[in-house]
Parts: structure tokens; sequence; C-alpha cells
């Protein structure tokens, strides 16, 4: 399957290139960027992948599918034209800027009968694969509360809208897990925090979900906090289970390793890095299951070739878009927001 990549920024060179790149039976069939650094970038990092100009271009050059991982502003329009071509597509997140954006481009996709995906990598986190194992085997009982956080202390990224805010880049992530975990959400609470008085770019989060099932989730992420919170703390009836630390696959890969370098190792937490169980006095490791960011292209590969299911389902995402855009209202009007 010959794959091709729209974008090779941070997103396109570190969290899709390094991947394409060690999938057994893909060849990554080239680039599309017009930037001179990104293009030098790319042939010193894949020195036999070509760089395009257009995505059509890159099309009739012969791809199977293309990734999209440019900044959101122009997100849209591209993913608009893979469809247009006919060629599956994924979509880095966040999907959309908004709920009715985001619908607009399943209506699209299905109109055209194109295979529209979502870069959902992180439920392939050895941290969230180990939370559904522990909950999927009741290890934790039933579930009252689930926490999660992605806090980092990056003040270069404060006011950056690339990814349209803290709330709309991380957050795409941790409602997707949440939603993923408990299911659909019937209210929200939120509260963000900006630089500016204009409040456009959000550098930092804080989202409340009731869901439907009547599981709580908190749900936090900043790129101004120097004391991070645990990765996870997950409330059941029969014990709590608490992580430290992000998933090592993004290390690694800013590292300039890949599965296909790391083989075996990769996405293999150590010791030090596990969680805790807790019920009372007691108190015991956690071993961590394997990460495999791998394994969405793997489902897509699959998916192309009508052998499986789509690995993250635009739907899925356009309910996604439509929390976020709940927790922006919450937050600009200081209000609890039903869906």
């Amino acid at each position: 399957m010959k794959i091709g990549l729209i974008g090779y920024g941070k997103g396109g060179r570190f969290f899709h290139a390094p991947l394409i790149a060690s999938m057994p039976g893909t060849t990554f069939a080239g680039v599309v960027t017009t930037s001179p650094e990104r293009r030098q970038d790319l042939k010193e990092d894949y020195p036999k992948v070509a760089a395009f100009d257009s995505m059509a271009d890159l099309v009739n050059a012969g791809v199977d599918a293309v990734v999209i991982s440019t900044p959101l502003a122009s997100r849209h329009a591209l993913i608009l034209q893979a469809i247009e071509l006919g060629v599956p597509v994924i979509s880095d997140k966040p999907f959309a800027p908004n709920a009715e954006d985001a619908q607009a481009l399943v209506d699209a996709a299905e109109r055209r009968g194109v295979l529209l995906s979502v870069y959902q990598n992180r439920r392939w986190d050895s941290d969230f694969l180990t939370v559904r194992k522990l909950i999927d085997q009741g290890v934790l009982g039933q579930i009252t509360r689930f926490e999660s956080r992605v806090e980092r202390y990056t003040p270069s990224s404060v006011g950056k809208e690339s990814g349209g805010g803290v709330l709309r880049d991380l957050g795409s992530h941790l409602i997707d897990q949440a939603l993923l975990l408990f299911g659909p959400a019937k209210r929200v609470y939120a509260e963000l925090e900006f630089a500016t008085l204009q409040k456009t770019v959000d550098h930092g989060f804080f989202v409340s979900l009731i869901h439907a099932s009547g599981v709580t989730s908190h749900l936090w992420g900043s790129c101004l906090q120097n004391a991070q919170g645990p990765r996870f703390r997950v409330n059941g009836s029969k014990g709590c289970y608490t992580v430290d630390g992000l998933d090592g696959q993004e290390a690694a890969t800013l590292a300039g390793l890949s599965p296909k370098s790391e083989g075996e190792r990769w996405g293999v937490e150590e010791h030090r890095r596990w969680g805790w169980f807790e019920q009372g006095e007691h108190r015991e490791r956690v071993p961590s299951e394997r990460g495999c960011w791998t394994e969405f292209y793997r489902q897509f590969q699959e998916a192309v070739m009508s052998q499986g299911r789509n690995p993250v389902d635009a739907r899925e995402a356009v309910a996604s878009a439509k929390v976020l855009d709940a927790a922006r209202v919450s937050a600009l009007e200081g209000r609890v927001v039903e869906l």
C-alpha cells in the first residue's frame, strides 16, 4: 500500500512519517511540502522519499491513501480535496474547528464513498491500553470518577494557533478517550486559561463531563504547568489505578527512533514507569501494556482493503467536536451546558 503525507512539520515528521516508514507492506510514497527547510529535513530523514508541490501531484504519482498533517486552518480544504480525488484519507486531530465543519466533512466523505479516518493515536498509548484492560477485566469494579491529564511546561506554545488552542489540540485526545471508555456525555462544564483578553487561543483547560452512563470525567490540559498531576487516576468500587508521566512513544519519535529501528522494544514501558493499583492499605505495581501507535495504521490498511473496520470513524470525531464546542461555550459563558 502506498501512503502519501501532506505536511512535514512536527506532526508529519515525528508522528506519522516514522510509523508509515515502519509498516510492513507499506511504501512511504511521498510528502507534499513547499518549504525548502522541510524538504531538506525530508531528504535527510528519508532520502528515497520524493517531495511534491501539491496533493494533486502526489495522487497522480500513485497513492492508495493520504495523511493530512497540516495546521488546523488549512486542514478542512485539504481533506475535502482528498475526498473529491476519491482517495482514502487520514486527518490529524483536531479534525475540525467545530462540530458543524466536522459533520460537513463526514457528509462529503459519505457522499463520495471515501474512507475518512481521524488520527487518534493515543488510543494506543501504553497507559490508556492499561486503563482499558483494568476496566474491561473488572479489576477496578464500578467506575465512578475518571481523571485524565496531559500537562507540560512549554511556554513557546502559548498563543500558538496551529492546533486551535490547547483545548482543541490536547483536548481532542482526552475527550476521545473519555467517550470511548464511558460513552456519550450529557453535561459539560469547562474552564479555560488565556494569555490575552481577546480569549481566542487558550493555553490550558479543565473540563468536567457527566456521562450518560453515570461516570464523571475530569480532564486537564496545559502548556504552562510546572508540576504535572498523574496522567490517569481512575476510581472504582474495588480500587484506584494511577500512573504518572506520558506514554514513551512520543519521546521516542522525537528522539529519532521508530518502530522499525526499535523492533520489540517499541512501546515497552520500563518497570519504574508502571502505574499503581491501590485499595486501602494495599498497593501494588501494575505492569503497563505495550504501546502500539502502529496499530492505528495496521487497522487503517485493513479498512482500505475492506478487510476490517475504520480504526477511528470520523463520526466519533464529530461527537468529540460537539463536546469541545460545549466546553468552550461553558467556559466563555460561565455555565453548565446540557447535551
